[in-house]
């Protein structure tokens, strides 16, 4: 069941999907009388991609399989798509890299559809993991079983975290083949590149329909105090807890999710990340009044154990605090482009307050 207060994500039909599929299933498992459950959808995470939950059912007797599959589709164009390109197959290359190279646990991609013709989005299908993710909507700050867990547990979590991105880090960059993971755009750097990147992206989501103030006063602030620049590694792009499923009954990470935003930079930039992303539910929370989590993913206790993880010292972690509330910034203004094109917001003159960290983005900037 989807929970009332999450926006829609798609206008794909439902039943028309469930019959493709269902045939499309046929096709790949080379058993005429393969058959898929009803889809449900996963509640209170993402919104970027359409995400289908079904069990799946095929051959006879001994030789019967069933399983619990996961069907990710790239957003339809008509949908207003929260990021500029879907690559699917990068999605599904990088996570048998991760997998291959670290002991960082992913799902196992079973198969790739890269054409339109069965769906009219690429998809892949990958196995269910069972577990539990720390939602975003509602966010796990106002409550659940991780802010119910107390900051002993919600500590313990944290360097489970933070020990994803170290493994990250280690990735020989140049042992594999990471080439399909570096930006396109200008720069002499992996960090120039992945700037230059974001700002192509602020101009493809505001399409010169309107300029957000914070976020372009924010660039300038960025490129006025560029850091000295860190190794260039793998990086997961959207290093969050929220893209990691926890065992139901521990802390222990059984799979790590969403790598659509993956790339190479410097590992500062997912640290950074994951830190801003929780400092963005942190202040939603302390505007409304409630205690949320201040102890959890500070910098201090992040940048500290990731030293304690690699022996590497994390440099200008600030820069890259403000860097990932900016590029969050771009994706709380596309997200509201969704948001209207479905009928649940509106546009206002001040277009910075679809941008709920605004103030908060501001107040380090100036």
């Amino acid at each position: 069941m989807t929970n009332e207060l999450e926006p829609q994500r798609t206008s794909l039909d439902p039943v028309t999907i469930h019959a493709q599929l269902s045939e499309w299933i046929k096709g790949v498992t080379g058993e005429k009388n393969a058959s898929i459950s009803e889809f449900d959808r996963p509640s209170g995470s993402g919104m970027s991609s359409e995400t289908l939950l079904f069990d799946s059912t095929w051959g006879e007797a001994e030789n019967e399989t069933q399983k619990k599959l996961v069907a990710r589709l790239a957003p339809t164009a008509q949908d207003i798509p929260v990021f500029p390109k879907y690559d699917l197959s990068a999605q599904v290359k990088i996570m048998q890299l991760v997998k291959q190279h670290t002991n960082i646990k992913v799902p196992e991609v079973l198969w790739a559809e890269p054409s339109i013709d069965v769906l009219g989005v690429p998809f892949f299908v990958m196995e269910q993991v069972q577990g539990r993710v720390p939602p975003d909507i509602p966010p796990y700050v106002f409550g659940g079983w991780l802010f119910d867990a107390g900051l002993k547990s919600q500590l313990e979590l944290q360097e489970l975290c933070v020990d994803i991105i170290a493994q990250l880090s280690q990735i020989k960059q140049n042992s594999p083949d990471t080439d399909f993971l570096e930006f396109s755009s200008q720069g002499d750097t992996a960090l120039k590149r992945h700037f230059a990147n974001q700002k192509e992206y602020y101009k493809w989501v505001v399409q010169d329909t309107r300029e957000h103030p914070v976020i372009e006063h924010a660039f300038d602030w960025l490129e006025s105090q560029w850091p000295e620049e860190s190794d260039t590694v793998v990086s997961w792009g959207d290093a969050r807890i929220g893209n990691i499923m926890f065992d139901n009954n521990s802390l222990e990470p059984v799979a790590v999710l969403d790598w659509e935003m993956a790339g190479l930079a410097p590992v500062e930039v997912d640290l950074g990340w994951m830190i801003f992303m929780h400092k963005f539910f942190q202040v939603i929370a302390e505007a409304l009044e409630f205690p949320g989590m201040p102890q959890f993913m500070t910098s201090e206790d992040v940048t500290s154990k990731f030293t304690e993880l690699t022996g590497i010292t994390p440099k200008h972690i600030e820069w890259y605090e403000i860097y990932a509330a900016t590029r969050h910034a771009i994706i709380m203004s596309r997200i509201n482009d969704r948001s209207v094109h479905f009928g649940e917001s509106e546009w206002t003159n001040d277009v910075d307050s679809a941008i709920p960290h605004r103030d908060y983005l501001w107040s380090r900037i100036r």
